[in-house]
């Protein structure tokens, strides 16, 4: 099971649902969510979960998951997603803020529950929306 914060198009979304077994996707702005729902359903995607929402708290319901990502850059790691990721699950995502330099993250949380952090590459994404 895998959360992606920033649905977008869906583009990503029917990517992640080949090779996931379930999806859970949200997007800060209810119109792109509702708008992708209607798109994948139409093209039948099954495996996919919608829900528009503020991705720096992540979607508990169904947490834990094997894998969460994240489509747009938040200026630190929100508490929130990485404990929402299962023993073994990783997190990428990337950090840093607007026009300035911005990090792709790797979070890992091995099997014990402790997490590690790994600066993969430099990355420009557009800002992460916090809406509360």
């Amino acid at each position: 099971e895998v959360l992606e914060i920033g649905t977008g198009s869906g583009y990503q979304t029917a990517v992640l649902s080949v090779l996931c077994q379930e999806v859970y996707s949200m997007d800060v702005i209810p119109e792109l969510a509702e708008a992708a729902e209607k798109r994948l359903r139409s093209m039948g995607y099954k495996n996919i979960h919608f829900r528009s929402g503020n991705g720096y708290q992540g979607w508990p319901e169904y947490a834990p998951y094997d894998g969460i990502i994240v489509t747009a850059a938040a200026p630190q790691i929100p508490e929130a997603l990485v404990e929402q990721l299962k023993p073994g699950g990783r997190l990428v995502i990337p950090v840093g803020l607007p026009y300035m330099h911005q990090e792709l993250m790797l979070v890992t949380r091995n099997l014990q529950g402790n997490t590690s952090v790994q600066s993969m590459l430099g990355v420009a994404f557009v800002p992460m929306v916090d809406t509360g």
